[in-house]
């Protein structure tokens, strides 16, 4: 058993309060919030069952997915009319330039909070930027 194994590896949730598991070896019966919704289901306000553990690669540091009951899963509420018109709104806003008020066909970056034509006036007057 490696090291990193033992270490995700508590069943009876001694070590971290909440029975852990290695990654892919958690037992039947208990699915990730991901897991739920693809199968039609939510947490419905259940507390946390597991949570499966693994070491990231990159920065070696724990990651953490939390494990909901199955059998105790509800079913998703289905949208309403006024959240798609929420959500339309919403991403009429993602798309609209604060700026210049164009509405584009992608959402603005974050990174810069405007169009790019806005972000860079200067490269957009020519194509060779001279």
């Amino acid at each position: 058993m490696s090291a990193a194994w033992g270490k995700c590896f508590d069943p009876l949730g001694a070590r971290y309060g909440v029975a852990t598991y290695p990654w892919k070896l958690a037992p039947d019966g208990l699915a990730t919030r991901r897991q739920l919704r693809a199968r039609g289901l939510r947490p419905g306000g259940q507390p946390i069952a597991a949570q499966i553990m693994w070491i990231n690669r990159r920065t070696g540091g724990p990651r953490v997915a939390y494990l909901y009951r199955e059998d105790l899963a509800l079913p998703v509420r289905p949208m309403t009319s006024r959240k798609w018109g929420a959500l339309a709104l919403a991403m009429l806003a993602r798309r609209t330039c604060p700026k210049c008020r164009v509405t584009y066909s992608y959402c603005m970056p974050t990174s810069l909070g405007m169009c790019v034509l806005c972000a860079f006036p200067d490269h957009s007057a020519s194509p060779t930027g001279s």
